[in-house]
């Protein structure tokens, strides 16, 4: 019941799950056909990829029609990059944590809602040992250090250095 209920707050259903719901009466047949249903239903629930291209695909639709045309809104728009060691981890971190400054939306990092940068610096301001994994807040992935063997899970990298990574490059 539970799936029919969730699905049913993204999507219509359809007329077997909608009786479902009601707690109508159904045959052998349509409680074989639900039972697949919703485990296909289940599957896409779980599945980020799907959820990604059905959020794509409403916001597609809503800026097709206020641009008044049609075909792939994606196309050509997005790049997908790998990510494949840490200096490129650390440069996109610090691209994404920027990004509210480039757009004007912030005068500075500290003063961007919303973002990692911010939770961390004003984490940061609370302890007199910010580059502590304890002391960092719990939320996100924690700076660990200069690696080592039987490290921490974690960014390879003081706490301190990024947030100077981040000054220095904005």
């Amino acid at each position: 019941m539970d799936v029919v209920l969730r699905w049913h707050q993204l999507f219509k259903g359809n007329v077997l799950s909608q009786r479902f719901v009601r707690e109508e009466p159904l045959s052998e047949a349509e409680q074989n056909r639900l039972t697949i249903l919703i485990d296909e239903w289940r599957s896409r629930l779980s599945d980020i990829s799907w959820f990604m291209r059905v959020l794509n695909e409403a916001i597609a639709r809503e800026a097709n029609a206020e641009d008044g045309c049609s075909g792939r809104f994606w196309e050509g728009r997005f790049k997908s990059q790998a990510l494949l060691d840490e200096a490129a981890l650390l440069s996109c971190m610090a691209y994404v944590d920027l990004n509210p400054v480039r757009a004007a939306i912030a005068d500075t990092p500290e003063a961007s809602d919303h973002t990692s940068i911010k939770q961390r610096i004003e984490h940061s301001n609370t302890t007199r040992t910010p580059n502590s994994i304890k002391a960092q807040t719990p939320l996100l992935l924690p700076f660990t250090g200069n690696p080592r063997q039987d490290s921490p899970t974690g960014i390879p990298m003081l706490l301190s250095d990024y947030l100077a990574l981040v000054d220095e490059t904005g």
